[in-house]
């Protein structure tokens, strides 16, 4: 199986989840949903991990939660292996209880952040379990209105002073702004087959991708593609490395070796890893064959070419940096 992308770094936050395998329930009865509670609590202990929101459904969970520490790989191994051994004991089962690896979507620490702990919250509303996020027993949301011990474990000042400076009436502040209609931003992101492993604004994504795509762009990381410059920044560059214009890499002639549209072609699959035929349609060529051989022929040429392999190592430098 391949290796889901995680980047870890002190302070950051994620939105995690995962699911019930098969679509199965995770949650069967009272006691589970107490014994996952639990196990939260004890993560912010054990952990040092900050829990602003959570929402346990029968079929899967959602938390939001800040790393001080960028332990979220441990704590999260931690929390899911745990659960599904006190479960299965409780249960009488034995075997995997969640269909994988959980998915974390690293977050910006701005109103993308305040976003999801919305999104979170309103769950058993969407789902038609309850008509208010109050009436739900297995959510963060009550946390929130209430002022009781029992709920200081809970990292909820934190959403609070980002939704409103002012400590008096902070309450009603928070219950307007639960009231509000998702973000488009957030529908977006939940309406993907696949969720993205970043959710903030352009600013946030691209600093995240200059930094760690470097680092995660390995074979068995084949998320780590997320991170990866976008094509027409491959190509801008390419095209102001060589002084040329895009239409100029779409010339082919049999014999003549346009080196601005092979290094390109050559750039997008090694940097991105794009397939053939999305290569293929970039450059209006008509087979992914052609894309393979031109591939293949500047890879051979790299290690005979001194002066092309530097270009080409002088290129990919300029795309990592070119993000921000």
């Amino acid at each position: 199986m391949s290796r889901p992308l995680r980047i870890e770094y002190p302070g950051a936050w994620y939105h995690v989840m995962n699911r019930g395998r098969r679509s199965e329930s995770i949650f069967s009865d009272k006691q589970d949903y107490g014994l996952f509670l639990d196990l939260l609590i004890e993560a912010t202990e054990l952990w040092k991990v900050n829990i602003a929101a959570y929402c346990m459904m029968a079929n899967h969970y959602h938390i939001l939660l800040q790393t001080p520490e960028s332990n979220i790989s441990r704590c999260m191994r931690h929390l899911n292996s745990l659960y599904t051994q006190r479960y299965n004991k409780h249960h009488g089962y034995d075997g995997t209880l969640f269909r994988g690896r959980y998915k974390s979507v690293l977050v910006s620490n701005d109103s993308h952040l305040l976003q999801l702990a919305r999104y979170i919250h309103k769950n058993p509303v969407k789902a038609g379990i309850v008509k208010h996020p109050e009436e739900y027993l297995w959510s963060s949301y009550k946390g929130y209105l209430s002022f009781a011990k029992k709920w200081d474990w809970l990292y909820k000042d934190y959403i609070f002073e980002m939704i409103t400076p002012k400590k008096q009436g902070r309450l009603k502040d928070f219950i307007a702004f639960m009231q509000e209609d998702d973000s488009p931003e957030v529908i977006r992101l939940f309406s993907k087959k696949n969720l993205p492993s970043l959710f903030g604004p352009e600013s946030f994504i691209a600093q995240i991708k200059e930094k760690y795509y470097l680092k995660k762009a390995r074979y068995e990381v084949p998320e780590s593609k997320h991170l990866a410059p976008e094509p027409d920044v491959i190509i801008s560059i390419v095209c102001e490395y060589y002084n040329v214009v895009f239409e100029d890499l779409l010339i082919s002639r049999r014999g003549v070796f346009n080196k601005p549209r092979n290094v390109a072609i050559y750039l997008l699959r090694q940097i991105r890893g794009d397939d053939l035929n999305s290569i293929k349609e970039v450059f209006h060529i008509n087979t992914y064959s052609t894309v393979s051989s031109i591939v293949q022929k500047i890879a051979c040429m790299t290690k005979a070419d001194k002066k092309l392999r530097k270009e080409i190592q002088t290129l990919k430098e300029k795309v990592i940096k070119g993000q921000i």
